[in-house]
């Protein structure tokens, strides 16, 4: 194995070819990008929030076995990042409880109080 870890990967750039690409892209316009990026996240969450109610989001929700991420992205047609919010915020509500999972990925049950 070479110096480089044994992981394998893009291999490094020679500096001048990254420099190139620095005066390509300006900070200015990874940052914009960033912006727009979050700013659709957020319109993306406030849309679905506006076409289903948290009733409808639940009773799709409902018939899902284990409710986690990507199950509920899947099932509500949505992109994982939001369906991660939409979780979190229906968690925080005290809509649904944390059942297991590990690592950053927990599992959800709907919260049979209603």
């Amino acid at each position: 194995m070479s110096g480089a870890g044994g992981m394998g990967g893009a291999k490094k750039k020679p500096l001048a070819s990254m420099e190139k690409t620095q005066q390509k892209e300006p900070e200015e316009s990874q940052q914009k990008r960033k912006e727009a990026k979050r700013e659709q996240q957020s319109k993306q969450l406030s849309t679905l929030q506006l076409k289903m109610n948290e009733e409808q989001i639940l009773n799709a929700l409902a018939q899902l076995k284990a409710i986690t991420v990507y199950a509920a992205a899947k099932t509500l047609g949505i992109k994982a990042s939001v369906a991660s919010s939409i979780l979190k915020s229906l968690y925080q509500k005290g809509l649904l409880k944390k059942e297991g999972g590990f690592s950053g990925h927990p599992i959800y049950a709907l919260n049979q109080q209603t």
